[in-house]
């Protein structure tokens, strides 16, 4: 797993800067806390949302920074 280093200290951002941070960071856990459910659902619920086996895991093992940009917002 890649290690990530910030070239500033947090202190060194603005207030505005950290909450956007943060709020990312929580949309980055969010999501891959989604795709992990989504890992195990059974073939049942899998059909009901539309997906194949294979298409769920293909989505699941996608890094969690890997997001749609309709969903960035």
């Amino acid at each position: 797993m890649p290690t990530f280093r910030l070239s500033l200290p947090l202190t060194a951002l603005r207030p505005s800067a950290l909450s956007r941070l943060s709020a990312r960071l929580r949309s980055a856990a969010a999501l891959a806390r989604s795709r992990r459910a989504l890992s195990r659902l059974d073939d049942h619920l899998l059909r009901d949302i539309g997906l194949t086996r294979d298409e769920a895991v293909s989505e699941s093992e996608r890094p969690a920074w890997d997001a749609p940009l309709h969903w960035k917002g």
